[in-house]
């Protein structure tokens, strides 16, 4: 087995670090040599063969078992969906609310994911929120959220607002008790911290390609734990959520029996180029020495940041692979950092600061740097 590549050796598959300092993979990865030639082997199969399915359709399971190595999967616990809100929404059509109505999330997950669940009102679901505890959620108050009216457990593992790690296993543990099952929402997670459904005991965990998986948006994917039974069959389908999507039988809507049911119609081919593209960069490290670079980076930056009296919205522990900088205008902010070739994430009332395995110290003493100047006008 080839041994796995250090930070610097990953680095090199990503040209545009000559000239950029890249801290906004928690809204989109750096782009990578791996992804351009990915999209230049589409275009020229295209130019070669006209319509190359069978080609497409070898890179579309590829993604699949690619995205199932990643977190302990089986290959047919996942499906593919457009986004990561479709993944949540095919789980929440299949749920019948009228014996157990709750779904429990939290005010640190991501809306598109909130919206959802808010959404299954109109089927007799309600939603409990369990606010926000400083920079985090307090794991007792997740837990005694959870009773034998939960139907859904909903919870990011790391949080897009700052990057605060979410009390997934004390989750895991209550809803088991109750009878619940649990959704984890590992966007901010996948790529640069440790995702094994198996030790998380999760039901459903949805994650996406553009972020930390170093890929493009348009494909996201479903893990579902097999033996998983759905109360409904999924309410959104299509062609490829038959038994035989190539059978084309317009009168017949058969579910497959694993997670392939939850897929619909033809993935945004692109896309899964782009994912295999990051998934295979991905399979060359090591996820718990990019876990432990990543948050030293932002524990670094924290520390640094806060000695030169900057306010961060920071949970005491564990860190996650991000910073978030609490400023009065961070559009601003990141405009100016932009200016000097550097690229965050604004949100809301801070400028998130997110690190890869591409990132290095001299990323960090760049942005401090800047930042210091921002701040003294020069």
């Amino acid at each position: 087995m080839p041994a796995k590549l250090t930070s610097d050796q990953f680095r090199d598959n990503f040209p545009m670090l000559s000239g950029v300092v890249h801290l906004a993979a928690c809204s989109q990865g750096a782009l990578s040599g791996e992804l351009q030639a990915a999209l230049a082997e589409l275009t020229a199969g295209m130019a070669r063969q006209g319509a190359p399915w069978d080609a497409w359709m070898g890179e579309v399971a590829q993604a699949r078992r690619r995205f199932a190595a990643l977190i302990g999967a089986a290959d047919d616990e996942v499906a593919m969906v457009p986004c990561a809100s479709d993944g949540a929404y095919q789980v929440a059509s299949t749920q019948d609310w009228s014996a157990r109505p709750v779904v429990v999330t939290t005010d640190m997950e991501f809306p598109s994911i909130g919206h959802v669940w808010l959404a299954q009102a109109a089927r007799g679901a309600q939603v409990v929120h369990v606010p926000e505890r400083g920079a985090t959620v307090d794991a007792d108050e997740l837990v005694a959220a959870i009773d034998e009216r939960a139907a859904l457990v909903s919870i990011p593992a790391a949080s897009y607002r700052n990057g605060a790690r979410m009390p997934v296993v004390a989750a895991v543990a209550r809803a088991r008790e109750a009878g619940a099952k649990v959704f984890v929402d590992a966007y901010q997670a996948t790529g640069v911290l440790p995702v094994d459904v198996r030790e998380l005991d999760c039901d459903y965990l949805v994650s996406g390609a553009l972020k930390y998986m170093l890929g493009l948006p348009g494909v996201a994917f479903l893990y579902v734990r097999d033996g998983i039974a759905d109360d409904v069959p999924p309410q959104l389908t299509g062609w490829f959520g038959r038994v035989d999507p190539f059978g084309f039988d317009p009168r017949t809507a058969d579910f497959p029996a694993n997670a392939r049911r939850f897929e619909t119609g033809t993935p945004a081919i692109p896309s899964v180029y782009a994912a295999n593209a990051g998934m295979r960069l991905l399979s060359r490290v090591d996820v718990h020495e990019v876990g432990r670079h990543v948050t030293g980076l932002a524990a670094s930056t924290a520390e640094r940041l806060l000695g030169a009296g900057e306010r961060l919205w920071l949970p005491e522990s564990p860190i996650g692979p991000q910073v978030a900088l609490v400023d009065d205008n961070p559009d601003r902010l990141a405009a100016y950092l932009a200016e000097r070739r550097i690229i965050t994430a604004p949100r809301g009332a801070v400028l998130r600061l997110s690190y890869h395995y591409y990132n290095n110290e001299s990323d960090v003493d760049a942005l401090c740097s800047a930042i210091a100047d921002y701040r003294s006008g020069s």
